[in-house]
């Protein structure tokens, strides 16, 4: 098996950075917000910051313009929001309780959801969004 390349390797320092901006916006989303609201509007966040980071440091020889780019970028990451939100609102009303988890549930189920497109959001960024 290769090794990671070093822009996949780019890509979850600069992804994992705007997941953490992502989870923890959702919690000063949630004082205000339903669960499910809040795990919307943090995922916006955290995508915004995603997109100027994987310009900035990880899709470097792109072609094409910023706007093009942030179009494609929104595309890929509406199947990614979708990922997210269904793992995590599906883990935090069904899977956790179901394993008897009944703490910290949505903290777990949201920090799982974000993660699960990591390697969907990596492809389409690299074969399309950065073209």
């Amino acid at each position: 098996m290769a090794p990671p390349s070093r822009q996949f390797l780019a890509f979850l320092v600069t992804g994992g950075i705007a997941a953490l901006v992502n989870y923890g916006s959702r919690f000063v989303f949630s004082r205000w917000l339903s669960f499910s609201s809040a795990v919307i509007l943090a995922y916006l966040v955290g995508m915004i910051t995603a997109f100027l980071l994987a310009r900035a440091f990880v899709f470097t020889d792109r072609r094409g313009s910023t706007a093009g780019s942030a179009l494609r970028f929104t595309l890929v990451n509406v199947l990614a929001v979708a990922q997210t939100w269904l793992v995590s609102v599906l883990l935090a009303r069904h899977g956790l309780p179901a394993l008897g988890i009944d703490q910290h549930v949505e903290a777990i189920a949201h920090a799982v959801g974000v993660a699960v497109p990591v390697f969907t959001s990596f492809l389409g960024h690299k074969y399309w969004t950065f073209r």
